[in-house]
């Protein structure tokens, strides 16, 4: 069992910044391919970016490349989201999932865990 915490959201105005964290219990963290999905309300989830095992390869969202950057501190189990030049279209709960990784680029086509989420509010 994995437990995934986010933190780190908030009210920001157009234009700034704000880095999400996402800690994980246990003691695997480094098998997991961790990724962070955002919803606003009445929208459907939509995947913003994930990250191997190891760090090595990440993927973005068109509306996320060029403005986040995802990153993951094995020795920590944590992962995070940087986001800056961040928009009112970016207002959303962000949430991190994991999952299981048999290989750096072979992992379960499922995500097995969730965390609770975090509100990010970008104000025009």
């Amino acid at each position: 069992q994995v437990q995934l915490v986010e933190s780190g959201g908030g009210l920001v105005q157009a234009g700034g910044s704000l880095r999400l964290s996402c800690g994980a219990s246990g003691r695997t963290f480094s098998t997991y391919v961790m990724g962070w999905f955002r919803q606003a309300p009445g929208k459907q989830g939509e995947f913003v970016s994930d990250i191997s095992r190891s760090g090595g390869t990440t993927y973005y969202a068109d509306s996320a490349k060029g403005r986040f950057t995802i990153s993951r501190d094995n020795a920590k189990n944590t992962v995070y989201l940087q986001m800056n030049s961040l928009v009112p279209e970016d207002t959303a709960v962000y949430y991190c999932g994991a999952r299981r990784a048999y290989s750096e680029n072979v992992c379960s086509s499922t995500w097995d865990y969730w965390g609770q989420g975090t509100q990010v509010t970008v104000s025009s």
